[in-house]
């Protein structure tokens, strides 16, 4: 029998597992980026892009343990690279506002299934990852719902105190309102046990009960 050439490379070691790492710390590398800081309790300063990714996945898995690879992928990179791409770009105003989040949406979801086919991801995992963070089938596919629900959740916990603050009771009721309808009733249970203080609970209260 010949004896191996001594120059042959070893088998590729890629298992579909080291793939969605590989792609995972990709894109928690794009966050990293993120200029705009945010300090921890213990206070370290660290892109606030990816701590909001930290903090989905975190609720996703309280929301949905049995979250499939598409739907962690698609959580961890909702706001991919979205600094990039700043409100102010927009014109002021609810129609810019749309305009807006549904081009980031798009973008969002062709710079991470690009991403994904760069690391040979499969082809049908990667076109449910781009449906999902474009959150196509919203009210019949329960990954989107997943999806959405972590979304709130993490506005609900991290944005909502400063959102608060900066304006009028009838406009935080408003999207409050319009928040909690998008949410699936396993998100709303979760949303209730955020801790929340003050005038930010009082709001809440008064959204729910209209």
């Amino acid at each position: 029998m010949p004896s191996p050439t001594p120059n042959t490379p070893p088998p590729s070691q890629t298992t579909p597992e080291t793939t969605y790492s590989t792609i995972l710390s990709k894109i928690d590398a794009a966050h990293a980026e993120d200029p705009t800081k945010t300090t921890l309790p213990s206070g370290e300063q660290i892109p606030y892009e990816l701590l909001y990714a930290q903090k989905s996945t975190a609720f996703l898995t309280q929301r949905f343990p049995p979250a499939s690879p598409a739907l962690r992928l698609a959580v961890r990179a909702q706001h991919f690279r979205r600094w990039e791409v700043p409100r102010s770009t927009y014109p002021a105003g609810r129609a810019g506002y749309l305009t807006w989040r549904a081009y980031l949406k798009t973008r969002q979801a062709d710079l991470v299934t690009a991403l994904c086919r760069e690391h040979d991801l499969p082809e049908e995992v990667t076109e449910r990852v781009g449906k999902l963070m474009r959150k196509e089938g919203l009210k019949n596919d329960e990954e989107t719902q997943v999806l959405e629900d972590v979304a709130c959740l993490v506005f609900l916990e991290d944005q909502f105190a400063e959102f608060e603050r900066a304006h009028d009771e009838e406009k935080i009721v408003g999207i409050l309102r319009k928040t909690w309808g998008k949410m699936t009733a396993r998100g709303r249970e979760m949303a209730m046990g955020i801790p929340m203080e003050g005038r930010a609970r009082e709001v809440l209260r008064k959204a729910l009960a209209g």
